[in-house]
């Protein structure tokens, strides 16, 4: 009877892979983007997403970097598709003499349309946009400190039309919006010359 339980939880675990899951970068080869995620951009410029061997990393030794410049460089995991869960991800922001951010995004159709909440180390504040056909709009914004050169964590949970976004633990903001309500993917964001570090990145299904 215990093998037979075992074997279903280990199925379940298989059916639900596109689900829900952790991503933690370190069997990704160095130097190239990470596979089977679309590492790409919103608007002009030229991201560069890499995978990087980095001491600090929460889970030795990769990270994913972005040191390209782009309007929003983008990072797509592609086999997600979610309506109502949770994605977060841990995050470094190196430097940028415009922006210092770090950000995740879901429900995503594909690079112009998605919801995105950031923080920024620069401004010191969380906030929360969305994207419509490249554009993105500011929706509600709060004050917290975002250090540089420390790892923070940066979460989303998303239920129908609400969704609560979490910094370091702590609520950060409460909003709800009925733009995108279908299941899409899950991914990471920076903006402009941001040169950000991302590791352990996460989401599941509600």
């Amino acid at each position: 009877m215990k093998k037979v339980y075992t074997l279903f939880i280990m199925s379940s675990l298989i059916t639900s892979g596109a689900r829900a899951g952790t991503v933690n970068f370190d069997d990704a080869k160095t130097g190239a983007p990470p596979p089977g995620w679309t590492a790409t951009q919103t608007g002009k410029g030229a991201a560069k997403w890499t995978i990087e061997k980095d001491d600090t990393a929460p889970s030795k030794p990769n990270v994913l970097k972005q040191s390209g410049e782009a309007t929003y460089p983008v990072c797509l995991k592609n086999d997600t598709s979610l309506k109502d869960g949770f994605v977060e991800v841990k995050f470094k922001p190196i430097s940028g003499k415009e922006d210092q951010a770090g950000g995740v995004i879901w429900r995503c159709k594909d690079a112009n349309n998605y919801y995105i909440a950031r923080a920024n180390a620069l401004e010191g504040n969380v906030t929360i946009y969305h994207t419509i056909k490249g554009r993105r709009s500011e929706k509600k914004r709060t004050e917290m400190k975002v250090s540089s050169h420390e790892w923070h964590t940066l979460r989303v949970d998303f239920s129908g039309n609400h969704f609560t976004v979490t910094f370091d633990g702590k609520n950060a903001i409460e909003w709800d919006d009925k733009t995108f309500t279908e299941a899409g993917m899950v991914g990471v964001w920076t903006k402009a010359d941001s040169v950000t570090l991302f590791d352990d990145f996460s989401y599941g299904s509600k």
